[in-house]
């Protein structure tokens, strides 16, 4: 990918909208919702469920995530303890330094300071998940700089369905 944003040729769109979500705590509330009001407005949106079987997981995901106008994500107490989310999360960072996509950050049931700062629950989930990659260092200060950045773009928080419609409205307006 090209470092400066002013030079970077954005990839051909093969999605409106990309979901990144940490399936155990969200898969069957506010994902399918949203994925629901999205297809309800035929946008069209990837989410792991879209996967093609057989294909690698990892290749697919980041191709999926460069592929999309707006990132989504989720943040919510297990997010963090994830290793998949979080290299999506990373790709995430990365493609909206890098092509300026939209990143829309959604706070289910987490305080977007302690995804900015890894404490509270979202912090104990980090923490295990450090142990588990403590000998990698370098990767474990790219996840937590892309929480940081993500959970510092201003996002919606699940807690006041107020948010989430407007979070809706502002979606949809994005892809006009």
């Amino acid at each position: 990918m090209a470092s400066s944003s002013s030079s970077s040729v954005s990839p051909k769109l093969e999605y409106e909208v990309f979901l990144s979500f940490h399936g155990v705590d969200t898969r069957v509330n506010i994902t399918s919702h949203l994925y629901e009001a999205f297809c309800q407005k035929k946008i069209k949106t990837f989410i792991d469920d879209s996967l093609v079987r057989g294909e690698e997981i990892s290749p697919s995901l980041l191709k999926a995530i460069e592929h999309s106008k707006i990132s989504v994500i989720i943040f919510s107490k297990g997010y963090a303890s994830s290793r998949w989310c979080l290299k999506e999360l990373e790709e995430i960072v990365k493609c909206k330094n890098t092509y300026n996509q939209i990143v829309i950050p959604v706070f289910y049931q987490v305080d977007p300071s302690d995804v900015r700062n890894q404490t509270g629950d979202f912090g104990k989930a980090f923490a295990e998940l450090e142990k588990r990659f403590m000998d990698d260092s370098e990767m474990l200060q790219r996840w937590r700089t892309a929480l940081r950045d993500a959970a510092n773009i201003a996002g919606y928080d699940s807690k006041n369905s107020r948010e989430l419609e407007q979070f809706e409205a502002y979606a949809w307006i994005c892809l006009k």
